[in-house]
Parts: C-alpha cells; sequence; structure tokens
C-alpha cells in the first residue's frame, strides 16, 4: 500500500528475500485520451509499426522541476528509439476513490501505475487490458519473480498488470543530524520499538523537535499502524481454507497503538493527526521530527518532490525495528504494477508495454538502458541507487546496481541498517482481502491515539474488527 502511490506484493505468507529471485505534458496542449489518436488497427500494417500516441502516467502532482526534466529527457530518448509512437505524460497519483470516475470519464493515462493491493480487482473487473502477449515478448520475460508477476496475472495465468517500480519494505527512516544534536551516535539506530521510544524522548528533551512521526489520515495511517503490528508479529487477517477472518483486535495492533499513546504521553510524538503520506514526507524533509516509518524506498520521493539532497539533509534508513523473539515478526512489502487501458487498441497495448520496459523495466536488465537512466536522472540531481526490493533476480539487482556505480548519488552508507538485512528479513504482504476497507477503519483509532489520553483501545478495535469482517465477507 502506498499513498502516492499505495501498494503491496499479492502473495500468502511470510518469504524472505532471499527468495525474491508529476509530470506536466511535454507541450502545452491537453493529451488525447487513449483510444482517440487516430491510429489504425488495419490488418495490413503490424500494431508494433503503426503510428500511435500514448499517454503516461508520469510524476506525482508537484515534482520538483529537476524531475520533470529527467522525465521529458526520456521521452525523448524512447521516442527517437521508437519513432512511431508519440508519448505524452501526465501527472498522475493512484486514489482508489477517483480511479472509476477517471477510466469512465477518459481521464485516466494509457498506461498508470497500480498498488498490488488493487491489481487483483481491478483484474476481476476487467478494469486492466490483457497484455499478456506483449510481455511475453520482453527479452526478460522469464526473468521476473513469480510471485511479484503472479499478483498481475488473471487466474488463467495472463499478464494484466506488470511490476514496476518500487517493491519495497516498510523501514525506519530518521534524522541523522536530529540524532546528533541529542547526542546519540546516527551509525547506531534503534533496532527495537523500546529503543526508538528512548532515543525519542531523548531528542525531545535536548533538541526541541519530536522525536517520532505517524502518518495518520486516511488509509495512510492504517497502512503503517499494520506495518508496525506486523514487526511486532502481529497480524490484522488469517486465511484457513480459503475462508479469511479479520484479527484486528490481535494484541500486536494494540501494542502498536500503545507505542503511539506512550509517546504522547513522553511529549516527543509529533501532535498532528492529520498527517497523509505525502505531507508526512514534507514534514520529515523539513526537520520537523526524526522517525517515521514508510517504504524503504521513500528517499527517491524525498527527492523528488521534497528537494532533500545530500548536502542538504542528513538522512538515515534502517530496517524496521522487530521483534526478533517472535518468529512471525517481519516487515510489511509492496509494491507498484504498471497497467494499460481496458480499452487500449492493438497498437497502443503494443505502444504501452514497450514504454513500460523503457522507462520502468529495461534498467533492471540492459547495462546500456541502466547507464543511459542512470546518467540522467544524476545529471537532473534525482535519486539514483535507492535501495529497493529486486523485481528480477537478487543477482541481476546487484548486477544493475554495479552497472551505475559511477552515478549512484543516495546516500549508501547512511542505509546500512537497511540494506545490510533486505535480503534476509522476513517480508510479510499486505492483507488479501478488503485491504483498503481495513486500513480505513483503523485510521481514526491512529488518530484517537494521537490526540487523546488513554483511548479505550480494546472497544476501538472490537467495533473495527466486525465492521472488517462484514467487509471481508463481502468482497468474496
Amino acid at each position: 500500500m502506498r499513498f502516492n502511490r499505495t501498494t503491496a506484493l499479492v502473495m500468502a505468507g511470510t518469504m524472505s528475500l532471499g527468495l525474491l529471485a508529476a509530470c506536466s505534458s511535454n507541450d502545452d496542449d491537453a493529451a488525447a485520451p487513449s483510444g482517440t489518436t487516430g491510429a489504425s488497427d488495419d490488418a495490413s500494417t503490424p500494431a508494433s509499426d503503426q503510428p500511435v500516441t500514448i499517454e503516461v502516467a508520469g510524476l506525482l502532482p508537484g515534482a520538483e522541476q529537476s524531475a520533470v526534466d529527467a522525465l521529458n529527457e526520456r521521452v525523448t530518448q524512447f521516442q527517437a528509439k521508437y519513432p512511431n509512437i508519440t508519448v505524452k505524460t501526465k501527472e498522475y497519483q493512484w486514489l482508489p476513490t477517483t480511479f472509476a470516475a477517471d477510466l469512465a470519464g477518459g481521464t485516466l493515462p494509457t498506461v498508470f501505475e497500480v498498488p498490488a493491493t488493487d491489481t487483483k480487482t481491478l483484474i476481476a473487473n476487467g478494469q486492466l487490458a490483457d497484455v499478456d502477449a506483449q510481455v511475453k515478448q520482453l527479452p526478460y520475460a522469464n526473468d521476473f519473480n513469480p510471485l511479484i508477476l503472479a499478483g498481475g496475472e488473471s487466474e488463467d495465468g495472463k499478464v494484466y498488470a506488470v511490476p514496476a517500480k518500487s517493491f519495497y519494505s516498510v523501514a525506519l527512516h530518521y534524522n541523522r543530524k536530529l540524532f546528533k544534536d541529542a547526542g546519540l551516535d546516527p551509525d547506531k539506530p534503534p533496532t527495537s520499538w523500546d529503543e526508538v521510544r528512548s532515543y525519542a524522548k531523548q531528542i525531545k528533551e535536548k533538541t526541541g523537535k519530536a522525536g517520532y512521526g505517524m502518518m495518520a489520515k486516511d488509509n495512510a495511517g492504517g497502512w503503517q499502524l499494520v506495518a508496525a503490528a506486523y514487526s511486532r508479529g502481529g497480524r490484522v487477517q488469517t486465511e484457513s481454507g480459503g475462508t479469511y477472518t479479520a484479527t484486528l483486535t490481535d494484541p500486536q495492533v494494540k501494542a502498536s497503538l500503545q507505542f503511539l499513546s506512550d509517546l504522547k504521553k513522553d511529549g516527543s510524538l509529533y501532535p498532528d493527526a492529520g498527517l497523509a503520506w505525502d505531507t508526512t514526507n514534507a514534514a520529515f524533509a523539513a526537520g520537523k521530527f526524526a522517525m517515521y516509518t514508510s517504504g524503504s524506498d521513500i528517499y527517491t520521493a524525498l527527492v523528488q518532490n521534497n528537494g532533500v539532497t545530500q548536502d542538504n539533509f542528513d538522512y538515515g534508513l534502517t530496517a524496521i525495528p522487530s521483534d526478533a523473539s517472535n518468529p512471525d515478526a517481519g516487515a510489511l512489502t509492496g509494491g507498484t504494477y504498471a497497467g494499460v487501458r481496458p480499452d487500449a487498441t492493438d497498437a497502443e497495448k503494443d505502444a504501452a508495454v514497450k514504454w513500460i520496459d523503457f522507462w520502468y523495466l529495461s534498467k533492471l536488465s540492459d547495462q546500456d538502458q541502466a547507464v543511459a537512466d542512470a546518467k540522467v536522472q544524476s545529471e537532473a540531481k534525482q535519486a539514483v541507487g535507492t535501495p529497493v526490493l529486486p523485481i528480477l533476480s537478487q543477482e541481476k539487482y546487484q548486477e544493475s546496481l554495479n552497472w551505475i556505480k559511477d552515478y549512484i548519488n543516495v546516500p549508501l552508507k547512511n542505509m546500512t541498517g537497511y540494506t545490510d538485512k533486505m535480503f534476509t528479513q522476513p517480508l510479510i504482504p499486505e492483507a488479501a482481502r478488503a485491504t483498503q476497507d481495513t486500513y480505513a477503519l483503523l485510521f481514526p483509532i491512529v488518530q484517537a491515539a494521537i490526540t487523546k489520553d488513554n483511548p479505550d483501545f480494546d472497544s476501538l478495535l472490537e467495533k473495527a474488527n466486525k465492521s472488517s469482517q462484514a467487509k471481508i465477507d463481502q468482497s468474496k
């Protein structure tokens, strides 16, 4: 689940990564909706050779101009490689509340990003194009991790959504400068939630800044509450014999809420209960609090949207604190798929998958493309080398990092608390049923933990659990 792009792997059970093998338009004209390009499906001309225009999701609204410039340069390179394809970019942010209206109203880009929590639903609803034939033609089609690829496949095994980017695990992000100012060693970040509380209290006492911030607005709050519960060994849903049961009353969900309440009592919790995904990033980048949890890849967004650089922000990344004594403890994981409008023509689907290959995936499997992309991003002062979970194999991921080593500009030396564990930590996918509904039921309780003294978490969770079960039953 991501809230620029909410996401999660659609897979069951816990696994380790060792098993894992904004932009404005390029011109001032409004982009034509997919399907109105004037491209012909004349059988005498192969779809892959027809002149065609596609509109693609670019960056998030409000991206830095340097990020926009980098995307536009890649579009230019793509069109040089495929002169029959015209690409128009569009600012786009996935929101489940507006997707259906965008699709019905013709404002959805030809290529758009989909969180893994929603791919199966969109496939079942006929809201994604079948791109199986096009994906099977990719030179690395057999190199996808099958567990990740499965998240974008229909029940008969056809590909409707392509693993695209930002497969991540939730991690702890921290401000190394505030650590130093508080007398803490930034090279020894906390490894337990008790340490997080202790560090947060010391930071508040020594610097006057909040030690910890928490997403709490809308589903983002529920997402990060679940991540905290998972790290303690809890679950919000179980499955047995195909039957799904809501377990929001799990003791570790309550413990995660109590942790926030304890921080509030300490005076070290950032008091804003209205932080969403993007505003949490902005507040952290502004130095308003020292620690928060989010996807491990968030440094890229901090650079793109919040102007963070190695010169103006001393950033640190470490694995989410985990209860080593609990075999069920692990890190919530997720990712982003690229989908194509269901009304796309064959020519548009061919062009769309070429763009998905070029923009998202070729840099993972082709050295020339990897270097070209890294060079453009580096020159535009965008993040190159942010740790992500590999979409292909671990070996290919490490090989691709070696290809671009001369362009890596992220502070990897400050991220070893995460990168040293990213291939071995247990990874846990999001709940498989009524995921968004579950988050929506939980975020008001997160807000209560931030704003109220001694909330009755047992009562609140019991009520939410009943509603969650009803949502699960409705999703059958």
